[in-house]
Order: structure tokens, then C-alpha cells, then sequence
């Protein structure tokens, strides 16, 4: 195997700040047409609990200045509310007309909730955006959308089908947004089957509610309460939080297991689907517009409402969020003066300071600022981040193994890239693996004083030569302390081995020590789901008698083949020490644990049997408004 090294600044590949003098990255422009004025009242909508004055509409003179203020950098706007078509057709038509005639504007989407849409609204954008991309909101089937209700607190699917019915009668494609409450925990194959079934959807881009430190309803003005927010007072009630909320450990079970259905009923092949595919294009080591798994977060995002409060992203809590007036800046500078000295910017980019040292950062991209700040103030880190490893490491399962999607659900295969990772030639090295005959020229073989065996004789990572067991130096290429589980692998269960070290203390060098480990070369698709599944078996069963000082590790990760670049799955076992213990502890203890792993190993097979990780419950919805008619609300976007 061959290994080189490459340095990085984590934090810039987290967060990058806006720069005036470099114009050549995009923003996005949130336009709230009406602010939070919305023609139906979904129970959970954030929009509408920020409270800000209603009623007014950005006009064109404000697109024209916003165009201006960002200096000719490509803009990306999208219309948005509460529901931006409340604003009327003439002066939508205006709007439209002006962000036409703007260059800069690379982009114009709309997110509705699609009850207003009709002939008339589609002849319009025809004639004036034909361009222009319509999200609609809607969270899945009618039982899906169980907090999506108009004032009277009656469902509005209906409407909302109709309107997805409508555009696939023009041709039209759309996105959907779908928020993930419990009113869909559990039903994620059915949730997506059903938005799959309409013709003009597209994608669908499943968001989570988590709600849980919301304590009231919205606020509401007069003495007589429309029936939603009576309905939105009965879920709020309790100490558990909103009954539509959701926590990040449900969102990411469901996520998955509308991801394995995306996958196997081939919905991939005409259907984008979020976040599974930013997180596919993360683990493939390729970028994404997807802020939540991209370096150009909150500083890139802005939201302007009617009144000309020019603000951050608008998922972030407001008036905190809010940089300045659009009257009263006239440079691109002074808006990013306005980000750096921002508290609420400074608080959430301090808050991914932990993503540095993370093993996922350079998958996860370190999430979504304002939902960071929000688990933060509810104390609550952990579960945030724990439940984007748990998305990580399932999809990348269901990626390397989609016929066997039962992987998804194992905890203790986990995503653990090796960066860089390659070989000379991954193919003719399997190849030569399972021909005996094949030729097998002599190899140079040193051994270090740390115990390294490499070309070179050198302690640290250093170019080895890729041997297998038919080869007459293949014994005396393993190191010793690593050569029970070589062979366990090898030999017992068949499979191939691409790497392994015995780990090196490095005493008195200055190396970092370095951990024992296997590295396995799946030959296809149904042997590494059958080898991932064994070994989650092994290190169940190992668990209970290893020392201490150790913990056994499975990673999933990939090797590259440096004569083709093609990449392939891969599996390492790997002894770490456990958290508390010292490297001094970990060195004295590991040989006793290579013993427990490699007896675990030796009394399991690769077999088309499961891990020993429980598969997920299907469930039934219990908790939904208190009316037969409702059903639900405004997304979380």
C-alpha cells in the first residue's frame, strides 16, 4: 500500500466568510415577498414565530438595489414566505421582470405551498420566468401532512395534489420540501412511493422538525383564535415539546430508510433526493450546493423581508440574525463588516470549532449552522452530531452495498476514511490473489528498529510492496503482531487483505504511534456486505474480553487504484485505545486483545446472515392534531 500526506485548513473546508474582493462565488438572496403572511396556517412554521410585522411586499426597486449592493457577484434568489404568491400577480410580475433584467442573477427559484397555483400563475411565470423553478411544500401523503392546515384548521393536501396534478398537465417539474414529524416516523418507503407517484415531482428534499425547545404557540392577534392555532395550543402543550417535533436520531432512521427505498424501487434514476444525495456526493469526495455539507454557509445565505431588514440565513433566530437596513449600506464591504461583527454569526462559526478534529468532517461539512446553535442553546451537541455520523455511515452502506440495504441499520460498521489510501494496481493485485500460478517476482523486504516492514527498512509510512498468500515472501511480510488476525481473515474466511500493521510506539521518534489494524479488499458487492455483516458479528462477540486500554473499530472507507483511479470499498479492523487510556496502556494490552479478536474471528464465517444490529420498527403515526379534517404544516427549510 501506498500512502502519502496532505495538509489542510479544517476550518476553512468547514466555513468559508464572505469576501468583497473575490465576487466570483454565489450568494443566495431569500426574498420574503410577504414577510410572514401566509393564506394558510401550518402549526409548525418557524416563519411565523419570529412574530415580525406582515403585509408589506418587497418590490422591484428593493431587487434592483439588492443586485446592486452585491457588486455584479452571481446571485441566486428565491421567492419565498410565509407564501409569496399572496403578493399578487402584478406585482410578482414586477418582481420577475426586474430580477430578468439583472445579469447577475444566475438563478430565480419560488417555495409555495402551492394552494394559490393555477393557470394563471404558471401562463405568467411562462411568459415572464419560463426558467424559474417552483418547490412546493408538502410533507408526503394526506396522514403525512397532518400539521399543513388553513386557518380553519381543515387539511389542505387536497388543494396541493391537485396543484402537482396541474403542473405535470404543463410539463412543469417540481421540487417538493417535506418536513419529517412523527406523523411519517416509520413509513418512509410509503412517504416516498407516494411523492414518487406524482409525475411532476422531481425531487424531494426531506427536512427535519427539531422543534423540541419550542414552548408556546405562535402568537396571534385578535381575542377570537382561529382554529389552527387552537390546534397548534393543544400540541404544544407538555414538557416533551411540540408533538410535531422530531429528534435528530428519528430524522436520521428515516432518512435512511427512504434513502434504501430511493435505491432499490430505482427512484434514483429520475428523482433527486435530499440529504441523500449531498451526503453520496461527500462520500465520493465530490462538492455539493447543499450549504449543510458545504464550506459556504451562512456567510453566503441573506434574507431580505419588505420592511428592508437584510439579515443572515432565515433559519437563523431573527432580530439576532439581522445585519442591516438594504437603505442603509451601499457596499459589499459593509455588509461583510456587518457579518464579522455579527454575535449570532460569530456564536454559531465558534460553534463547529469541534468539527476540526472530527473523523467525518470532510463528509458531514459540519451541518447547519442555525441548527447547531439551536441544539447548543438546548445543551444538546451531541445529538446533532451523532445523528449526522449515524446518516453518514448508514448511507455509505447502503452505497457499497445496495443490494443488501440491511446494512444501513449496523452501528458498529462505520464510515472511517483513510485519506489518502492507494494501491499501484487494485485490480491485477485481486487478480493475482486468486491464481496461484500466476508469477510472483522476488520483492525487497526491511525491517525498521520500530518493527516496520516496508522496502526501505524505515520506521513510519513508507512504500510496501502489495503480496499475497501464495507469494513465498508472504509470511515473512507480515509483521508479527498482526499475523493471527492476517491469518484469520485469510485464511479462515477467504477474504482479501490489502494492508495491515502491527502498530509502533515510536519511542523517543517523533511519530505519532500508530494502531493495529487489517485492511480488507471485498472482491464484489455481496462479499463485503457478507464480510461487514460478519465482522459486526466478531467485534460483538470479541467485546466482552478485551482489555481495557482497547476498543475494536470497523471502518468503512475506500482504496484507490493509482493505475486507474478507480475506487473500492473497503473494510479495516482496527485496535484503538479506548477513550481514558494512554498509548503505554493501549501497547501492553493489545497483544492479549489481538488474542480475543482473533478466537471471535475464528468462530464466524462470511455467511448471507445479518449483523447483530436490530433492524428498525415500523410504526404507525399516533400523534396528530385534534381534527379529523387536519392535516399539517409549513416547512422547515
Amino acid at each position: 500500500m501506498r500512502r502519502t500526506t496532505e495538509q489542510h485548513d479544517p476550518m476553512a473546508q468547514l466555513y468559508c466568510g464572505l469576501d468583497a474582493e473575490h465576487s466570483r462565488s454565489a450568494v443566495s438572496v431569500i426574498l420574503k415577498l410577504r414577510g410572514e403572511t401566509c393564506d394558510i396556517d401550518c402549526l409548525y412554521c418557524y416563519e411565523k414565530r419570529k412574530e415580525a410585522p406582515g403585509g408589506a411586499r418587497i418590490d422591484a426597486g428593493q431587487v434592483r438595489r439588492l443586485t446592486e449592493l452585491f457588486s455584479g457577484r452571481p446571485l441566486a434568489v428565491e421567492l419565498h414566505g410565509g407564501e409569496p404568491l399572496t403578493a399578487g400577480r402584478d406585482h410578482v410580475a414586477e418582481v420577475l421582470r426586474e430580477l430578468a433584467a439583472q445579469p447577475s442573477v444566475v438563478r430565480v427559484s419560488m417555495q409555495t405551498n402551492g394552494v394559490l397555483l393555477d393557470e394563471q400563475w404558471l401562463d405568467l411565470f411562462d411568459a415572464l420566468c419560463p426558467s424559474l423553478q417552483v418547490g412546493i411544500s408538502l410533507d408526503g401523503d394526506a396522514a403525512g401532512n397532518a400539521w399543513r392546515v388553513g386557518y380553519d384548521g381543515r387539511a389542505v393536501y387536497p388543494r396541493v395534489a391537485d396543484t402537482l396534478r396541474l403542473l405535470a398537465e404543463r410539463g412543469r417539474r417540481a421540487g417538493v420540501i417535506a418536513a419529517v414529524t412523527p406523523a411519517v416516523l416509520g413509513r418512509a418507503e410509503a412517504v416516498l412511493d407516494h411523492l414518487a407517484g406524482f409525475e411532476a415531482v422531481n425531487a424531494v428534499s426531506f427536512v427535519p422538525c427539531f422543534d423540541a425547545s419550542v414552548q408556546g404557540p405562535t402568537a396571534a392577534q385578535g381575542r377570537r383564535l382561529p382554529a389552527s392555532r387552537l390546534l397548534q395550543f393543544a400540541a404544544v402543550r407538555g414538557t416533551a415539546g411540540p408533538a410535531w417535533a422530531t429528534s435528530p436520531n428519528q430524522y436520521a432512521e428515516f432518512v435512511l430508510a427512504a434513502t434504501a427505498r430511493w435505491i432499490g424501487a430505482g427512484y434514483f434514476a429520475r428523482l433527486k433526493l435530499e440529504p441523500a444525495v449531498s451526503t453520496i456526493r461527500r462520500l465520493r469526495g465530490l462538492d455539493t450546493g447543499f450549504c449543510h455539507f458545504s464550506n459556504l454557509k451562512c456567510d453566503h445565505v441573506f434574507t431580505l423581508y419588505p420592511d428592508g431588514r437584510l439579515g443572515s440565513c432565515d433559519e437563523l433566530p431573527w432580530p439576532q440574525a439581522e445585519l442591516t437596513r438594504l437603505n442603509q449600506v451601499s457596499t459589499q464591504g459593509a455588509v461583510v463588516a456587518a457579518q464579522r461583527r455579527l454575535p449570532l454569526l460569530n456564536q454559531g462559526k465558534a460553534l463547529m470549532g469541534r468539527c476540526t478534529t472530527c473523523a467525518y468532517r470532510s463528509t458531514c461539512g459540519g451541518g447547519c449552522v442555525a441548527t447547531r446553535w439551536r441544539q447548543d442553546q438546548a445543551g444538546d451537541q451531541d445529538a446533532y452530531c451523532d445523528y449526522r455520523m449515524r446518516m453518514i455511515d448508514g448511507t455509505a452502506a447502503l452505497l457499497t452495498q445496495p443490494a443488501h440495504p440491511a446494512g444501513a441499520w449496523c452501528r458498529r460498521v462505520r464510515w472511517h476514511p483513510r485519506t489518502p489510501n492507494s494501491m499501484r494496481d487494485a485490480a491485477a493485485f485481486l487478480t493475482r490473489w486468486d491464481h496461484p500460478n500466476a508469477p510472483r517476482p522476488p520483492v525487497r523486504l526491511y525491517t525498521s528498529a520500530h518493527g516496520n516492514i516496508n522496502t526501505v527498512g524505515l520506521p513510519g509510512v513508507h512504500e510496501a510492496d502489495d503480496l499475497d498468500p501464495a507469494h513465498p515472501q508472504w509470511r515473512e511480510a507480515i509483521e508479527p503482531g498482526v499475523r493471527s488476525l492476517v491469518d484469520a481473515i485469510t485464511r479462515d474466511w477467504s477474504l482479501v487483505t490489502y494492508d495491515s500493521c502491527q502498530g509502533h510506539p515510536y519511542s523517543g521518534l517523533d511519530l505519532q504511534p500508530t494502531e493495529r489494524r487489517v485492511g480488507i479488499l471485498p472482491r464484489d458487492r455481496t462479499e463485503y456486505a457478507q464480510a461487514a455483516a460478519a465482522l459486526c458479528r466478531a467485534v460483538t462477540a470479541a467485546a466482552t474480553d478485551l482489555p481495557a486500554p482497547v476498543q475494536l473499530t470497523v471502518g468503512r472507507a475506500e482504496l484507490t487504484c493509482e493505475a486507474t483511479g478507480r475506487r473500492s470499498p473497503v473494510l479495516d479492523l482496527t485496535l484503538r485505545p479506548a477513550p481514558g487510556h494512554g498509548w503505554p496502556a493501549y501497547f501492553d494490552a493489545v497483544d492479549a486483545a489481538t488474542r480475543a479478536v482473533a478466537d471471535a474471528l475464528r468462530d464466524d464465517r462470511p455467511t448471507e446472515g445479518g449483523c447483530c444490529c436490530p433492524l428498525p420498527q415500523i410504526t404507525t403515526p399516533t400523534t396528530e392534531p385534534r381534527s379529523t379534517d387536519a392535516v399539517r404544516a409549513e416547512p422547515v427549510e
